[in-house]
């Protein structure tokens, strides 16, 4: 079984999995939603890469850029970007990890991690 699918299997066992056209997962966590897709970079070297929405159309402002730039420093698990567009702003959370080698529950551990920092991140900058 590849990798996409192991992925697909691990993660819809506890949450729910879109398989979108293009063979990539979307799931939703926590007010959250994350694309996850397997790329490979070289010959047997498949990577997760995880996109996760944390917060969309914010009202930009010099307080919104403080707090993803404290997000930025906290994320332990991913890279939290401000995706400037006009007078609003996307926060994103980005995270590729190799999963070659990973057993399905790391795998299912692992993504859950990134989704769950992403969550907290999320809460930090709409509450």
């Amino acid at each position: 079984m590849g990798l996409d699918a192991r992925l697909a299997e691990a993660l819809s066992a506890v949450l729910p999995v879109e398989v979108e056209a293009d063979g990539a997962l979307t799931v939703r966590y926590e007010g959250t939603f994350a694309s996850l897709r397997v790329v490979t970079i070289a010959e047997d070297i498949e990577m997760v890469s995880v996109t996760q929405v944390l917060a969309w159309d914010l009202p930009l402002n010099a307080g919104l850029r403080k707090r993803v730039a404290a997000q930025a420093q906290s994320t332990m698990l991913g890279t939290v970007t401000l995706v400037e567009s006009g007078k609003k702003g996307d926060v994103m959370l980005r995270y590729n990890f190799p999963g070659d080698g990973l057993a399905d529950g790391a795998l299912q551990t692992l993504v859950l991690m990134v989704l769950a920092g992403g969550a907290d991140a999320r809460r930090a900058l709409v509450d």
